[in-house]
């Protein structure tokens, strides 16, 4: 066993940028960088656009506020409204994204997405976030249920993401709220007070999904909340691992997307030629073939539709899921600020 594909994501990441087309930066998550997922621009281009990193969507919105100048970026879709607000991004014209009218209604509807100043955000990409877990240490019956995560056999073998969203969706759905969208104070208090418990068991808050990879197969870590990169990359180098998406309480899905940011530095011909390639259907082959998510285009669902991974993981469940729309931006903040202070141990 080696730890060759995740060594080099981390690698990846170490680096401030991968350099290629000057005149489009795309600021994304670690991994996005693959060519499969945009084969159009290249053969269009003959080289992939320039991109910049960031490790989670609230460290993205910093830098782009304090800044950091990009042409786009991959935000998931409760952040949108917070670079609506700072006027940091302007609508898309959909009459250049032919596959527009294919966007699945579901990752639409909103107006923080839509209203009548324009189109503000284009979804491309989801994935659920659920219990990822060694069945060598762990049983099937230990994950039936969100509250694995309390056992105190598992303490200092947990890892959860260091994403604010992800560990809220975890603590409502573990407390029985699987819509976040009118959370009431009793609620709120009960799903703070679950993610206090929970930190007692945390061996480390992952900050990405090679990171959390490795504590499980360095055997370290045998629980995490994990999105599907996480148990992709495992498959991928053979260690064992489950998807548990189906516990009682439930698991959450997520969906990002690509804003437009306003006055890119490069070209906005290739920023439409960029997400015309990403929403074309064979990069939802390529998209679960090295992240393990799904295509937000019907066409692109319908190519992997009989692929037994998205029978696994993608797939209904018969359980409660906890969508990740968007939600108060107050209500967010009050979250983040919360779990900063959990983490510290307050």
């Amino acid at each position: 066993m080696t730890f060759l594909r995740t060594t080099a994501i981390l690698a990846v990441l170490a680096a401030p940028a991968f350099a290629a087309d000057p005149e489009l930066t795309v600021f994304d998550w670690a991994g996005f960088e693959d060519e499969t997922l945009f084969e159009d621009y290249i053969t269009q281009h003959g080289q992939a656009p320039t991109f910049a990193f960031y490790g989670n969507d609230d460290e993205a919105f910093q830098k782009i506020a304090t800044g950091f100048r990009a042409d786009i970026a991959h935000p998931c879709s409760q952040m949108v409204s917070k670079y609506r607000d700072a006027g940091l991004i302007e609508p898309w014209d959909t009459s250049r994204i032919p596959a527009f009218e294919d966007i699945e209604d579901q990752y639409l509807d909103s107006e923080v997405f839509r209203d009548d100043e324009g189109v503000w955000y284009i979804p491309t990409d989801w994935g659920v976030t659920a219990l990822a877990y060694n069945p060598d240490v762990v049983s099937a019956e230990d994950v039936a249920s969100l509250n694995v995560l309390l056992d105190p056999r598992f303490q200092g073998r947990v890892s959860l993401p260091n994403s604010s969203d992800d560990v809220w969706a975890l603590a409502y759905l573990a407390t029985g709220v699987t819509d976040w969208d009118d959370v009431t104070e009793e609620q709120y208090q009960a799903a703070a007070d679950w993610i206090r418990q929970v930190h007692q068991n945390v061996a480390a808050y992952w900050n990405d999904p090679a990171e959390q990879a490795q504590l499980m197969a360095s055997g370290a870590v045998v629980l995490a909340w994990s999105w599907n990169d996480g148990v992709v990359y495992l498959r991928d180098d053979g260690y064992p691992v489950e998807f548990q998406r189906a516990a009682t309480e439930g698991s959450s899905q997520f969906f990002c997307g690509f804003v437009n940011l306003k006055n890119g530095p490069g070209s906005e011909d290739k920023v439409y030629d960029f997400i015309n390639a990403w929403l074309a259907p064979q990069s939802a082959t390529a998209l679960l073939d090295s992240i393990g998510y799904g295509h937000t285009t019907a066409a692109g669902m319908a190519e992997i539709a009989d692929d037994p991974r998205v029978q696994a993981d993608l797939s209904p469940v018969d359980a409660p899921v906890l969508v990740q729309t968007p939600n108060a931006p107050e209500q967010r903040d009050r979250q983040l600020a919360e779990f900063e202070q959990i983490k510290a141990g307050f």
